[in-house]
């Protein structure tokens, strides 16, 4: 018998630090405005981890997670007494070549499981409780590639932070003491043209992404004319101090419709670090030297999220559910 809880127990919802998995589903829906499709979503929310752990226990070792987000304007109806004190919408970037479009979304369900069933089922029942009060604005099914690579064969995540540095990245602090433990969350779907990226030559990958193709090795370009997708990435504010991310992005696309893409989801405790890093890629650092992968990958969706801590998130729908059966009553 094991002594390891993760063995015997599905993982909480919003548990930021679940493991990266084999297979995801990213589910943005908008909330009509309505109060039954209010009380749905609310009643839903409150019984994500319930859920969780009825579709988690038919197989615990495909450890099934899920984050909600929730969007600003679903935010100041859910919750408007009080907000985290970044959200806000996605904010658009025009660049001189390419564009970071805002799309709509009231809220993020990142479904994550070793299984891709596991998060299939999931994904049934919680549409089923949400009933026809939402509108599906996206839904992309990811899948862990080869050697947690993207379709571009670029091992993907690298960067990520581990160990104590993940919540000190990822989860808001005394910053923000009433929404500590929370995680502000960034989701874009990017489309890749395959045939384009297919015919530049590996060593040009390489400098584009800033990684070495076969092995993953850093590649520094700190006296290069124009800058790697990795160092443009890279945060690093007026004290010199760098600031992480996590991502969990996933590869997804459909051979058969010319579809290749990956999915880009990132967590951090500062909304404007992920802000900055997209103005870099998208404007450039200096203006006009944008990421030259924009090239190849465009970018179809943006939206901003924050994913409050499990009790919070209870609590939060608890209060707006009774406040809405408050005022049908």
């Amino acid at each position: 018998m094991t002594d390891n809880a993760g063995d015997r127990v599905p993982i909480d919802a919003q548990s930021i630090d679940a493991p990266l998995s084999n297979a995801a589903i990213f589910l943005v829906v908008t909330v009509k405005d309505s109060a039954a499709a209010f009380k749905a979503v609310c009643d839903t929310l409150g019984g994500v981890d319930d859920l969780v752990k009825t579709v988690g226990f038919r197989d615990l070792g495909a450890r099934l997670s899920c984050i909600v987000g929730i969007g600003s304007n679903f935010w100041q109806r859910l919750h408007p007494e009080a907000r985290p004190k970044e959200l806000k919408p996605f904010a658009a970037i025009q660049g001189a070549r390419h564009n970071a479009p805002s799309t709509a979304g009231d809220l993020l369900f990142h479904i994550r499981a070793e299984r891709p069933d596991i998060c299939f089922e999931f994904e049934r029942l919680l549409l089923l409780s949400l009933g026809d009060g939402v509108q599906v604005e996206d839904e992309v099914q990811g899948f862990r590639y080869f050697d947690a690579r993207d379709l571009l064969g670029f091992v993907d995540g690298t960067a990520n932070p581990n160990g104590p540095d993940l919540p000190e990245s990822t989860l808001v602090g005394s910053e923000d003491a009433q929404f500590c433990g929370g995680s502000y969350v960034v989701v874009q779907k990017y489309l890749h043209d395959m045939n384009a990226w297919t015919q530049v030559p590996t060593h040009t990958q390489e400098q584009i992404i800033g990684r070495t193709k076969i092995d993953n090795v850093e590649i520094n370009d700190d006296d290069a004319p124009r800058k790697s997708h990795k160092s443009l990435a890279t945060i690093v504010d007026e004290q010199g101090v760098e600031h992480d991310i996590l991502r969990d992005n996933m590869p997804f696309g459909r051979a058969g419709q010319g579809e290749f893409g990956t999915y880009f989801i990132g967590y951090s405790r500062y909304l404007w670090v992920v802000e900055k890093m997209l103005q870099r890629m998208f404007v450039g650092a200096p203006e006009g030297a944008y990421d030259r992968l924009l090239d190849f990958s465009t970018a179809r969706t943006g939206c901003t999220f924050f994913a409050p801590t499990r009790r919070m998130l209870q609590s939060i729908a608890q209060a707006a559910a009774d406040r809405a059966s408050g005022n049908n009553g």
